[in-house]
């Protein structure tokens, strides 16, 4: 379900609004793996009119569930908007649809929402990625009988006269 404001209810006094948006509703279309919302978003927000404009404060906040793109491990990140902040214009150029005295909050949250999600999660800030094992002790291909270590590019380089 859309989160609307009666623009009628508005004109005596401002009105608090909370709750969840599914987030089938929020149309978030997410193309990225490492990052999905699998949650309904919480929202606690404040509605007042101005003159020829709706304002909304509050808060927004959406459980992602993510995967390190260093070490694959998978976490949990909740996305937090702690001061929102939204202005709509009722009239002009850059107005929002006014539907049965009603307008929808949902477009704009959505779009707030998915400016704050991570590009590149971490599942710490000093995840080292994935475990390595010691090229100490590993064959190269087509050198039988030396090591990595025996035979690296450095050296083969080295070999070469200008």
């Amino acid at each position: 379900m859309p989160v609307e404001v009666n623009l009628r209810h508005l004109e005596a006094h401002s009105i608090r609004l909370d709750g969840e948006v599914p987030v089938a509703e929020l149309d978030l279309d997410l193309r990225d793996d490492m990052v999905q919302a699998d949650q309904p978003l919480r929202y606690d927000i404040e509605v007042q009119k101005m003159e020829h404009s709706v304002l909304a404060q509050g808060w927004l906040r959406l459980a992602l569930s993510c995967q390190c793109v260093r070490c694959l491990k998978s976490f949990k990140q909740e996305l937090s908007i702690e001061k929102w902040s939204c202005l709509l214009a009722l009239r002009g150029e850059e107005s929002v649809p006014v539907v049965n005295d009603c307008v929808d909050l949902t477009p704009q949250m959505r779009e707030d929402i998915l400016l704050e999600f991570p590009r590149h999660p971490l599942c710490k800030a000093d995840c080292g990625g994935l475990p390595r094992k010691d090229p100490g002790n590993q064959k190269t291909p087509g050198q039988a009988g030396h090591t990595a270590q025996e035979v690296s590019a450095w050296s083969e380089l080295d070999k070469l006269k200008f």
